[in-house]
C-alpha cells in the first residue's frame, strides 16, 4: 500500500468510525434482528469502502453513508421478504427518516455538552471523568479524595446540573440563531 492509499485508507477509517454506531442504531432500526443488522453492517462497510471517495468531507460522508445503508437494508429485506416479520417498505422508510432526524439532533446535543464539559474546572472535569470510566467505585473514589460517599454523590450532582444548565443554555441559544 503505497503513501496515497494509506492516507485514503485512514481518512476512511476515521469518517467511518465518527459514523460507524449511528448508522448501525439506523440499520437496526430497519430490521428484525440484531444478527441481520450485523450482515447488513459487514455490506455497508464493504461498499462504503469499495465506493470512497477521498473528497468527501464529514457531512457529505455522514448522508452518504445513510443512503448506502439505507440501500443495503432495504435490499437485505427484499431478499428476505417472505418473512412475516418484517416491516413493510413504508414503514421503514419512516422509521429510517425519523432515526436520521433524531441523530442529528444527538449528535448536536453531544457536542454542546462537549463544549459544555469543557468549560468546567479541570478539578471538575477530572472527577467526572473519573467517576465515569468503566468500573468506578464510589466508596473507593470518595476514600481516595478523603470525603464521604454522600459529599461525592453531591458535588458530582451539582457537576451535571452545571452541565445540564449549560447544554440547555447553549441549544437555546443555537435555536435562536
Amino acid at each position: 500500500m503505497d503513501k496515497s492509499d494509506r492516507e485514503q485508507h485512514d481518512q476512511f477509517l476515521r469518517l467511518f468510525m465518527e459514523h460507524e454506531e449511528m448508522l448501525r442504531l439506523f440499520v437496526r432500526s430497519l430490521l428484525f434482528s440484531g444478527e441481520e443488522s450485523r450482515e447488513v453492517m459487514q455490506e455497508v462497510a464493504i461498499v462504503l469502502w469499495r465506493k470512497f471517495d477521498s473528497s468527501l468531507d464529514r457531512m457529505s460522508f455522514r448522508r452518504w453513508a445513510f443512503g448506502v445503508a439505507r440501500m443495503e437494508a432495504l435490499a437485505f429485506r427484499r431478499d428476505r421478504a417472505r418473512d412475516r416479520h418484517l416491516f413493510g417498505d413504508d414503514v421503514a422508510e419512516l422509521l429510517g427518516q425519523e432515526i436520521c432526524n433524531e441523530s442529528k439532533g444527538l449528535e448536536r446535543q453531544r457536542n454542546v455538552l462537549e463544549t459544555c464539559v469543557e468549560k468546567l474546572r479541570p478539578d471538575q472535569r477530572e472527577l467526572l471523568q473519573s467517576a465515569y470510566q468503566p468500573g468506578a467505585k464510589m466508596k473507593k473514589m470518595a476514600e481516595e479524595l478523603k470525603c464521604t460517599s454522600m459529599t461525592l454523590y453531591k458535588k458530582l450532582h451539582r457537576i451535571r446540573m452545571q452541565l445540564m444548565e449549560c447544554t440547555q443554555r447553549e441549544l437555546a441559544a443555537e435555536e435562536c440563531l
